[in-house]
């Protein structure tokens, strides 16, 4: 993120309040299907890269 030379506040739109940004970055609150699809969209993210960093933390649990 810091070399892209985005901040916390830039996934906003993306995520949500800043408070549930600071939430999935400490992965305490996992990405909803609206925030996958919010940030493919609007970062270009893939969509897979995404669902698959959630399905690692879910097996990891």
């Amino acid at each position: 993120m810091e070399q892209s030379g985005l901040g916390v506040r830039d996934l906003v739109p993306y995520i949500g309040p800043l408070n549930r940004v600071y939430e999935v970055l400490a992965r305490k609150r996992p990405l909803t299907l609206h925030m996958i699809r919010r940030l493919n969209k609007g970062m270009g993210i893939p969509a897979d890269v995404l669902i698959g960093q959630e399905q690692d933390e879910a097996m990891a649990a």
